[in-house]
Formats: structure tokens, C-alpha cells, sequence
């Protein structure tokens, strides 16, 4: 694992402010792409904050996303809702096929699956 510190500006609060976070990220992940750029699996977005379904599944709001699986064979993050959704439904409300299939299309609808990087995230230099 390799340590990145990232900086976002957070807009929310009434000034904004620069908000640092220490994030652990696999020694092999790709580096962050551009926003908007196609999402290369670096994994920042979800180990800085879990997306809505992340939010559902984890059952937290912030830290990184329980869903997050690392793979060995593309050196690259990914979902672990769309790889290996039975790891992540099984025992839930899932197992009727119907909703399962709704749900798994919400789930890439939400997470903006192949719609590019949308961390909004820089890093700091050491």
C-alpha cells in the first residue's frame, strides 16, 4: 500500500476550505486521470468517499467504500457491485431476479460507470 494525500476544495460550507485526507492506495493503481477523462481504475473516488450505492451497502458516508475491490489481473480498482454482485447482495433482499437486475442497473446508472473520472480531487506533493 502507498499513502497519497489529496486536497478538494469542499463548497459546501459557507467559505469554502481545503480539505486534506490521507488515503491507502494499492502500490500498482494507475495514477488519478483528469477529470472527465475515461476512469482507469485508480480507485481514488472510492477510497476518499463511497458513491450513493457504496453509501447503502457500506452503511457509511465517508472513508472508503466496502465494495472496493482490488483486481490482480487488470492492476486497476473496481466495483465490486458490478464484478461480483453476489459477493455484495447475497443474504439481501436481492435474490428475487427481477429486482436484482433493476438494481445492478441503478447501481451502474449511479456510480457512472464508464462516464469518466469525477474526482474532483488534486494531489498534494509530498
Amino acid at each position: 500500500m502507498v499513502c497519497a494525500v489529496f486536497i478538494r476544495q469542499d463548497c459546501r460550507k459557507p467559505r469554502p476550505f481545503m480539505h486534506h485526507q490521507v488515503i491507502h492506495i494499492h502500490a500498482e493503481a494507475p495514477p488519478k486521470p483528469a477529470l472527465g477523462a475515461p476512469c482507469n481504475g485508480c480507485g481514488v473516488c472510492c477510497l476518499v468517499e463511497p458513491c450513493p450505492v457504496g453509501m447503502l451497502i457500506s452503511r457509511r458516508r465517508q472513508g472508503a467504500c466496502d465494495v472496493l475491490v482490488w483486481s490482480d489481473e487488470a492492476s486497476a480498482y473496481r466495483c465490486g457491485l458490478l464484478v461480483d454482485p453476489d459477493r455484495f447482495t447475497a443474504g439481501r433482499w436481492m435474490s428475487w431476479g427481477p429486482l436484482r437486475r433493476i438494481w445492478l442497473r441503478w447501481a451502474r446508472r449511479v456510480i457512472a460507470a464508464g462516464r469518466g473520472c469525477d474526482a474532483d480531487f488534486a494531489q498534494d506533493e509530498p
